[in-house]
């Protein structure tokens, strides 16, 4: 293994120890079972050329899309098209506010694709879009996935169908590269953990668990965070791409993006299901200094 090699591995291996972690979710068993992942789809992504992205994940408790999704999910997209890969995300009407409101906030020309609920024709042609314009990556952040008997649930166990549209079925509609990242084993790419292991760990685990799989998945405490290690993981990966990556991967961004999903859109904190700036429960002095650390090994200062 060459020094350079080396070097990186421990980056990403940092990177993933900072996302990879149970919150209290009990999903330990599911980092443990994906140790190495969150590297895989870096790797993956770091040759892409055209990237769709789907998100959005809607709280009936809070009768608004969540602030978990659109923004990393925003972050990551503006980031890939700086860096020269035209990226776009698909996303339902009900959920389609929050993404456009993080985009906006982001200042960069991510374009997105609104998939209106029961509308099999519109996911058919967004697919088919995708497909013409030759995308090498989807990628999938906190987006609900079917469970065993095909219906959407969200961690408390109720079914979201009348708000979700199936667009797991456009991340399965073409010839790329499926890549996912999820906190809780409800996600689309879940499927793709060892059978059985969501419904032994996870609370409500056998009736939530996703059965949609995935090329590469990362299991993150939260799934910006998720973004995020992609962002920083693929900064490691491609240093051409670093300096232009490193303007997204701040604290002073993340808030920027999720306050404007709120003010903007109405979104709220999937946990809490309050309308403010926090995400899964936690707050900016939580995930600003996450987001910090996560720049510093982007850049190669190391996470102190």
């Amino acid at each position: 293994m060459s020094p350079r090699t080396s070097e990186q591995d421990r980056r990403l291996a940092a990177i993933e120890d900072l996302v990879c972690r149970d919150l209290g979710r009990k999903t330990q068993e599911l980092i443990d079972a994906n140790r190495g992942g969150l590297a895989a789809a870096a790797r993956s992504l770091a040759t892409a050329t055209r990237v769709g992205l789907i998100t959005g994940f809607f709280v009936p408790r809070g009768d608004a899309t969540e602030t978990d999704g659109p923004v990393g999910t925003a972050l990551l997209a503006a980031a890939l098209v700086a860096c020269g890969v035209p990226a776009r995300i698909a996303v339902d009407t009900p959920s389609v506010e929050a993404v456009r409101a993080a985009v906006r906030a982001t200042g960069e020309p991510v374009l997105v694709d609104e998939i209106p609920l029961n509308d099999g024709g519109a996911i058919d042609e967004t697919a088919r879009r995708w497909r013409e314009e030759n995308l090498t990556h989807v990628v999938a952040i906190e987006r609900c996935g079917p469970s065993a008997d095909g219906r959407p649930r969200n961690m408390r166990g109720v079914d979201v169908s009348p708000w979700t549209a199936p667009l797991h079925t456009l991340f399965e509609g073409g010839d790329w590269a499926r890549l996912a990242v999820g906190d809780g084993g409800n996600e689309i790419g879940m499927g793709k953990l060892p059978a059985g292991l969501v419904a032994r760990h996870v609370p409500n685990g056998a009736e939530i668990a996703s059965v949609t799989s995935c090329d590469h998945l990362v299991v993150a405490g939260v799934s910006n965070w998720g973004a995020y290690g992609l962002m920083a993981a693929l900064a490691v990966l491609r240093p051409d791409w670093q300096p232009v990556i490193a303007k997204f991967l701040t604290a002073e961004r993340d808030l920027a993006v999720t306050q404007a999903t709120v003010d903007d859109a109405g979104a709220v904190d999937g946990v809490t299901a309050l309308r403010e700036a926090t995400v899964d429960g936690f707050g900016p002095e939580i995930h600003g200094p996450l987001v910090d650390k996560l720049g510093r090994i982007a850049r190669g200062e190391g996470a102190d």
